[in-house]
């Protein structure tokens, strides 16, 4: 939710050329030429297209690939191209990671080693990815071998992404590896506890005899102590006595000892403990943005290392696959040429951004940083997760239908007069 968000990442194609004014290079940006590459990736997300299965878009792909990452600590998906696969001839197979076995080690006759189904070379290189032809789970009569068969895949046609914690790592660890512990013991209180609060809040006590001896039966087999309803007591003999079982729990401890360890928790998930353990007691509005900030942070740098791992990567060899086939065509109709292939593949990412419950504050503050010169209306945009030349061209689109529905608007949303030079009002 906090990687990919809600709307995915936005692709901002920036192809421009470069005009001289007045003796100097200038870029232009080519409307046309951007408008036709995010319409055609556009149409090659959508459901069906992306997916060489045909059951998720692009949205969905990325959602299930960042969760494989958090749980799995590593995604694993097939590059498919030709022109049987779509229109644009790039598609994406989402595969499980269990695929590529961690048992799988061996040295080959090439003298490449297979360190947990990555075949390397000398350099410790990815060459090949030695994937199960069927699915660890797959059980089926129909699955013949039953034995395990494995396919060498050419490193160039996977996405193996993993966020990489030291030198030489060849696979990732679940995000989560930290905090493995601290959820292993708080589960564990948790039962216990639960136990120790039911045993209380029932009524339970022991029968002492005067010379603590067990009752014996009488002549008829009888036993003169018995409990036939759970809470309850029979009368008890002449010199018999009950000792009642007193259970602390739950206790003032356990409280403290759940939010000590969520504490841990959050810390190795690098989120804030408020927003995990859903507990606002005690905070104020400047921690609680302290703490946000920090998570954010690490949101952000996840964005950052999806986009560079994943995402740019996989425009890249769609774009020169649609280029190829003539796929992505312009307004006018004529396609894109692929020769200029280095002036379209200029391109920007943009991730999801959290939204402040004081906005009024943070507008005012970046109005003033914009008119001190100390920030840009692109890079405020950005914050928001928008692009800049998408509000403009929304403001103009507003402004036009303003104008043609002939709607009077209030003073905040009516179009601005301007002084002209003969001192009429020219409407902006």
């Amino acid at each position: 939710a906090n990687v990919v968000g809600s709307q995915g990442f936005s692709l901002q194609a920036r192809a421009a050329d470069t005009k001289l004014t007045n003796g100097k290079p200038l870029s232009v940006p080519d409307g046309m030429a951007n408008r036709a590459i995010e319409a055609a990736f556009a149409d090659w997300s959508a459901t069906g297209v992306c997916d060489i299965s045909g059951h998720m878009g692009f949205f969905d792909l990325c959602r299930v690939a960042m969760r494989a990452v958090a749980q799995d600590g590593e995604m694993l998906i097939r590059r498919v191209r030709g022109k049987a696969v779509n229109r644009y001839g790039y598609a994406l197979q989402l595969l499980d990671i269990d695929r590529l076995e961690v048992s799988d080690n061996r040295r080959l006759s090439n003298g490449n080693i297979v360190r947990m189904g990555v075949e390397l070379d000398t350099y410790g290189r990815p060459v090949a990815y030695w994937l199960r032809t069927s699915h660890p789970g797959d059980r089926s009569p129909a699955q013949i071998p039953a034995d395990v068969q494995r396919e060498p895949i050419p490193a160039a046609d996977i996405f193996h992404c993993f966020v990489p914690l030291r030198p030489e790592q060849r696979r990732g660890v679940p995000l989560m590896h930290s905090a493995i512990e601290s959820l292993y013991h708080l589960g564990e209180l948790d039962q216990s506890a639960l136990v120790a609060a039911r045993k209380g809040a029932d009524t339970l006590g022991f029968f002492v005899s005067p010379d603590g001896q067990p009752p014996t039966a009488d002549e008829n087999g009888d036993c003169p102590i018995e409990v036939s309803v759970a809470g309850t007591f029979d009368t008890l003999p002449e010199g018999y006595d009950i000792r009642p079982y007193e259970s602390k729990y739950p206790s003032d401890m356990y409280g403290v000892f759940v939010k000590d360890n969520l504490r841990r928790v959050a810390s190795g998930l690098n989120v804030s403990y408020n927003g995990l353990a859903n507990d606002l007691e005690g905070v104020n509005f400047s921690s609680i943005r302290a703490g946000l900030l920090e998570e954010r942070e690490f949101w952000m740098e996840t964005q950052q290392w999806l986009i560079d791992s994943f995402l740019k990567p996989v425009f890249l060899d769609w774009l020169k696959m649609a280029l190829g086939l003539g796929a992505v065509s312009m307004e006018n109709g004529s396609p894109l040429p692929a020769a200029k292939f280095d002036k379209f593949k200029t391109h920007t990412w943009q991730g999801r951004r959290w939204p402040w419950v004081d906005p009024e504050k943070d507008i005012s503050a970046a109005g003033q940083a914009i008119d001190r010169g100390l920030d840009s209306p692109q890079r405020i945009a950005g914050q928001q997760g928008r692009d800049v030349e998408d509000v403009l061209d929304d403001i103009a689109a507003f402004q036009a239908m303003v104008k043609a529905k002939g709607v009077v608007l209030g003073d905040v949303l009516r179009p601005t007069l301007s002084p002209s030079a003969d001192g009429a009002a020219t409407l902006i």
